[in-house]
């Protein structure tokens, strides 16, 4: 079967006036990877939980493109410069509106395939999600003592009148608007009134067997609300009740040059997240237009920001779902990470003093980096533990091993990334605790977001200080460790780990950079290092010999690497990029880049490891890396790529991260010249799947 995701030359713009534009829009691109996401969805051979989950993932990643894409493209409108065209020939207005109809297909497409396939046939095997408009008369009777005993002690009603104006709602909270006639007790006359679902509340509520007549029966909270939510106004016709939910701008803004204490300055601003300008409206399809203009009125929406959807209005919430049931029939088959044999009953310390490891995740344990860190903490001779932290979750193991380490008097510094989009919050209250045990806390270079992953450990050995490293591609977050798919490297390479230490050095203190020895580094070092290598294939290509270059990464969006691969390309260079997400090159155009191939794996766990091969004739160069190849990783932020030497770890890499990808033909697309992706899909014994065949025979 051949699958093309929805995208057409008139949505792209590919073709302008001066003739063809040689890049593609980064909004729309950022859609299509959605769209090829929900294709998974709409898959029969995704176990049906797994189709679930990938509709609710959708979801999530909608809403981000409009809390932080599309409320920038308003910005630049309001500003006044919305009809300067980009160098995709796109202004701002144009991306805006062309944004706003591929994310409303979207939409209609996710509510198609989760009504009329992935419902139903779950409720033919015993799974039912009970919708207030087909209750029971059991199930209402069961919605309403839930609703008496559970929901009503912690709701608010508001009502709508010129003393009581229009609630602040939270971005992307539960609400709902109530159509009504009568007066209160007080005499008062109201049409309407606005209901906010506190966040405390359980969205997925099991339901008893005997009351569902399934074994796996569940309501959502909006269906027990919009069903009994009437009983807040006694006394009152409700004639409506209607469910909607707002989507604001997340984006954080802090005054670079005026900030004196970030931190503080976060705080500030992490109290305004939930009230920032709404950018999109949803609402249940049901909704008279009366309330409709009432909305997009108080909210300052255009017709074009309002989303009529054929369900609940936040599907994130079906999410748990496939946690709640049991039915391992329904899911992908369960794995245990096999724990890496380089570490196998042997101290992680002797083993790196002697040799490189590459560790390959979710395929090999995450574990092996948790016991890296709780072994230093636990280690006598260790003296010294400094590492990055971007992402690493609400609870860690990690953190509780660094903040054990300091207890226990060792040199503990930690840079902590306060600027780490919706997590801005956890970090600061790691920071708050790592502080109070004494580690050194630095919160990176305002203006630098710091997302290199690295980990070094300084040991007092016979024959002195030795330094010990670990660098990754992921964050150092155990849980999106066992989705993501990431590379992690344990040296003791003496200059590897020097640059490693001159990097901490840099974010600690004050100086020059000084030049590394083997580590490419952003915003120094790495975007003149990839421009460099991919002109040395270049001029090997003129010269007649073999030049290949592969990357993989999760966006490509930078012009001037993009326009290096256009001239290796027409060198004769072959190329091959694995891109998962927004990617605004344009392979295969006759011309321009006829030698270059891009493909995304969209598949099970979440491709999001950073690699670069240079064939470089023959001594094939190739490096992991924190970094894509985008404007804010190369010139914004501090970022790492690690050479990998050793020889069996470089075929690792070049066998597990890259060239399967180029033979999977399950679930890798290939981008075609407009822009348009296209999955030849292949079943039976030619069916190829990349991270299968790696949990095969590395799992």
């Amino acid at each position: 079967m051949k699958t093309k995701s929805s995208a057409s030359p008139a949505v792209l713009r590919t073709e302008g006036q001066s003739g063809v534009f040689r890049y593609l829009n980064r909004e729309l691109s950022l859609l299509a990877f959605n769209e090829r996401v929900l294709a998974l969805a709409e898959d029969p051979d995704t176990p049906l939980l797994e189709r679930l989950r990938y509709v609710c993932i959708v979801s999530n990643n909608i809403d981000e493109v409009f809390e932080i894409r599309v409320s920038g493209l308003k910005a630049k409108i309001r500003q006044g410069v919305g009809d300067i065209p980009d160098l995709d020939g796109y202004s701002p207005t144009q991306s805006f509106e062309d944004v706003q109809l591929r994310a409303h297909r979207l939409v209609d497409r996710q509510y198609g395939v989760l009504n009329h396939t992935i419902l139903p046939a779950l409720e033919e095997i015993g799974v039912k999600v009970h919708l207030s408009t087909s209750f029971s008369a059991a199930q209402r009777r069961w919605a309403h003592q839930y609703f008496v005993s559970e929901v009503l002690p912690v709701l608010t009603p508001l009502g709508l009148d010129p003393s009581h104006p229009f609630p602040r709602t939270l971005n992307k909270s539960l609400n709902f608007i109530l159509e009504m006639q009568g007066t209160d007790s007080f005499g008062r006359e109201s049409r309407a009134a606005v209901v906010q679902t506190p966040r405390v509340l359980p969205r997925l509520i099991r339901v008893p067997k005997a009351v569902s007549g399934h074994p796996h029966g569940f309501m959502m909270l909006s269906s027990i609300l919009q069903d009994n939510v009437a009983d807040l106004f006694p006394g009152m016709q409700v004639t409506g009740i209607h469910q909607f939910r707002v989507t604001r701008n997340s984006d954080l803004f802090v005054d670079e040059e005026e900030v004196t204490d970030l931190r503080e300055a976060l705080k500030g601003e992490l109290s305004q997240r939930q009230f920032g300008d709404a950018v999109r409206l949803e609402v249940a399809t049901s909704i008279p237009d009366s309330l409709l203009e009432l909305l997009l009125r108080e909210y300052k929406l255009g017709p074009q920001d309002c989303y009529r959807v054929a369900g609940p209005v936040n599907l994130v919430r079906l999410m748990s779902l496939a946690d709640l049931v049991d039915r391992p029939d329904l899911k992908f088959p369960a794995f245990t990470a096999r724990y890496p044999a380089a570490f196998s009953d042997q101290d992680h310390f002797d083993v790196i003093s002697q040799q490189d490891v590459l560790v390959h995740h979710p395929y090999e344990s995450f574990g092996a980096v948790t016991d890296f860190l709780r072994t230093a903490a636990e280690d006598p001779a260790v003296v010294a533990i400094s590492m990055t932290i971007y992402r690493t979750g609400q609870i860690s193991s990690l953190m509780e091993s660094l903040i054990l380490a300091a207890r226990s008097g060792k040199e503990v510094t930690v840079v902590v990334e306060l600027m780490a989009r919706f997590d801005e919050e956890t970090n600061i209250n790691w920071a708050s605790r790592l502080e109070e045990v004494g580690a050194h806390v630095v919160f990176g270079v305002v203006g630098n977001k710091t997302h290199a992953k690295m980990c070094l450990v300084i040991r007092k050995e016979k024959s002195g200080l030795r330094r010990y490293v670990h660098i990754g591609t992921g964050n150092y977050h155990p849980r999106t460790a066992s989705l993501y798919e990431d590379f992690g490297f344990f040296t003791s390479d003496p200059q590897i780990c020097r640059d490693a230490h001159e990097v901490f050095h840099q974010l600690t203190g004050r100086g020059k950079a000084r030049s590394l020895r083997k580590i490419w580094q952003s915003p120094f070092t790495l975007h003149a290092n990839v421009l460099k290598a991919v002109r040395r294939e270049t001029l090997i290509a003129k010269a007649g010999r073999k030049a290949h270059i592969m990357a993989k990464m999760n966006s490509l969006v930078e012009l001037a690497v993009v326009e290096s691969l256009y001239a290796a390309s027409q060198a004769g260079v072959k190329i091959d990029l694995i891109v998962r997400g927004t990617c605004v090159l344009r392979p295969g155009v006759q011309g321009l880049s006829e030698n270059i191939r891009v493909r995304s794996t969209i598949g099970r766990f979440l491709e999001h490891s950073r690699l670069f091969y240079f064939r470089n004739d023959g001594a094939e160069d190739v490096f992991i890396s924190s970094a894509d190849w985008m404007d804010r990783n190369f010139f914004r932020r501090v970022e790492l790529a690690c050479p990998i030497l050793d020889r069996a770890l470089k075929r690792r890499v070049i066998r597990e991260g890259l060239r399967l990808h180029l033979t999977d033909n399950t679930s890798s697309w290939q981008m075609r010249s407009d822009g348009s992706y296209l999955l030849p899909r292949r079943r039976g014994p030619t069916r190829r799947l990349v991270q299968q065949t790696l949990l095969d025979s590395i799992g």
